[in-house]
């Protein structure tokens, strides 16, 4: 018989727990709560600037032509919007000499002027991440995912004066808090799935079975498949799957005895390539909207004054350096690769959010995503004319298919005030925001 469920129903089991993706056996219970669909916040970032003639399309407006870097993204032209013209005013020095890396991070979604300290003094602002998650945060189990691609100190001084803390670091819970983002999958799968037990030592064993999660809830699983009808098996079926295919790799991962070029050692069970690490935080993101268990989250492609190599695209060199071209051909043509090896990497995550069903449309539908950076030009340290893309429906509130030049040098924090106006968080400032970006649809 087909029951009706809560939104919340999880799966349980020994130190573990399942959260479900959205049902129709949920929908009656789910819409007499929120009568509108869901909507989700991603940030994503990528470090060290962007070569911008390979950016930009050479014409605005709805007739824009996708540049090289942005190529990729053509399946997706009606869910994508570009802005040209976005500047972040205190990624500038204002008077603190040298540290664009680190203040292209740490400013990137405050808008405030952080301090020059290599110290523990440190002092940034509240991102607006932050901001939604105070808000509406206490919605669901997790108030907002903070995830990296490369790990980072966080004591000492990564860029000239300024702690590591600010390069490695773009949410910021309070003016002294960041959100230090997780790099290993295995965490965010455990924070998703498995945490459920407060002993450490319990949660250690548990990883350690050579059982999966799904084994562990299997007689809820079992009883839920007997109380819902065969389409929401089906879709109960293909979760279960997806969910067990990312177990997969993150424990191949773990076996991996491949190399890493990085100037650190490679934690437990992180992939030795930016592809397959950059795939799996994709996955487990994609997993975390689907099952509601977080609605806002922020993910660094890598650290500010990153120096991953990219050996999997036949760039050997350090990513920081090269960007640092004094315009030669070769180098900028190296650091191009690198700027549509990400974008490349994110239309697939797209595209899984586009075929994710949820409720009477997709993830894609349910989603806003800014996939951005904290620099223009890497060589010059440009924080003016910032590369940004909004991608996805925003539950209506973001119209597609357009490029739009604001006035030079417009705070990009106008573009946070209108979308945590989406989110249902209504802000009248937001560092030094001067008003909304008008032309996105309803996000103006």
């Amino acid at each position: 018989m087909n029951k009706r469920l809560s939104r919340r129903t999880m799966l349980r089991g020994m130190g573990v727990s399942l959260a479900l993706p959205l049902l129709d056996a949920m929908t009656p219970a789910f819409a007499a709560a929120e009568s509108k669909p869901v909507c989700r916040m991603l940030v994503n970032y990528v470090p060290n600037g962007m070569v911008m003639r390979d950016w930009l399309p050479a014409s605005t407006g709805a007739d824009f032509a996708f540049s090289r870097i942005l190529q990729a993204m053509t399946p997706f032209r009606d869910r994508v919007v570009l802005i040209e013209g976005l500047a972040q005013h205190f990624g500038w020095p204002n008077g603190d000499g040298t540290g664009d890396h680190a203040r292209a991070a740490s400013t990137y979604l405050s808008g405030v002027h952080i301090r020059k300290t290599g110290g523990s003094d440190i002092a940034a602002g509240v991102s607006m991440d932050q901001i939604a998650a105070r808000e509406i945060g206490s919605r669901t189990r997790i108030p907002s995912l903070e995830l990296t691609c490369e790990d980072g100190r966080m004591v000492g001084v990564c860029d000239t004066g300024y702690s590591c803390v600010y390069s490695n670091n773009i949410s910021w819970r309070s003016e002294s808090t960041p959100g230090s983002p997780e790099v290993n999958p295995r965490a965010v799968f455990e924070t998703l799935f498995g945490a459920d037990d407060p002993d450490p030592a319990v949660r250690a064993v548990t990883r350690q079975r050579d059982t999966s999660i799904l084994d562990w809830v299997l007689g809820e699983t079992h009883s839920l498949e007997s109380r819902i009808g065969p389409a929401d098996r089906g879709k109960l079926d293909e979760y279960l799957t997806s969910v067990r295919e990312i177990e997969q790799r993150i424990a191949n991962a773990g076996r991996s005895g491949q190399p890493v070029r990085a100037p650190m050692e490679k934690p437990g069970a992180i992939p030795a390539q930016l592809s397959e690490h950059l795939k799996l935080m994709y996955d487990l993101l994609r997993v975390a909207f689907q099952t509601d268990s977080t609605r806002i989250a922020t993910l660094m492609v890598g650290r500010e004054g990153s120096l991953r190599s990219y050996d999997e695209i036949g760039v050997p060199d350090s990513h920081h350096p090269i960007t640092h071209h004094q315009g030669r051909a070769d180098l900028i043509e190296k650091v191009a690769r690198i700027n549509v090896h990400h974008v490349e990497l994110f239309r697939e995550f797209v595209a899984s959010l586009a075929r994710t069903p949820d409720g009477e449309g997709t993830l894609l539908d349910h989603t806003m995503i800014l996939y951005g950076a904290g620099l223009a030009d890497g060589n010059s340290h440009e924080h003016d004319h910032l590369p940004a893309m909004l991608v996805g429906g925003a539950c209506g509130a973001i119209r597609g298919g357009q490029y739009l030049q604001v006035a030079p040098r417009t705070p990009i924090a106008n573009l946070y005030v209108s979308m945590l106006g989406a989110m249902g968080v209504e802000v009248e400032k937001l560092g030094d925001s001067t008003g909304k970006i008008d032309g996105l649809g309803g996000l103006g």
